[in-house]
């Protein structure tokens, strides 16, 4: 951390001004290579059920069930606004089978 402190004090506290990044055609901006990696849609295995993804059997008393999908919930939902595209795409679908499963259980929201 201080390597980088130091950096930044000598590129801002120096005589000569911090060079520019040469961008070239091919580069883009950031937001086009975020753009790139986005899954155009979610893979879902059709061969788990929403209760399979979250750990629910059918034994779990109701209690057990709401603190396994709110600890779920907690995970998906930081995952969600990820910059990775995969790890964006899991979340919906976790998120989405959280949804399902809490429907069942428990009553439309």
């Amino acid at each position: 951390m201080f390597k980088i402190l130091k950096s930044l004090s000598k590129s801002l506290g120096g005589s000569k001004p911090a060079p520019e990044p040469k961008s070239t055609a091919k580069e883009g901006s950031l937001l086009d290579k975020v753009n790139k990696g986005a899954p155009a849609a979610a893979k879902v295995e059709p061969s788990k059920t929403p209760e399979e993804l979250c750990g629910i059997t059918p034994k779990m008393p109701k209690d057990e069930i709401k603190a396994q999908l709110k600890m779920l919930f907690r995970r998906y939902n930081r995952s969600a606004s990820s910059l990775d595209a995969k790890l964006r795409g899991e979340a919906d679908q976790m998120l989405d089978a959280i949804v399902q499963v809490r429907e069942k259980h428990f009553g439309e929201i």
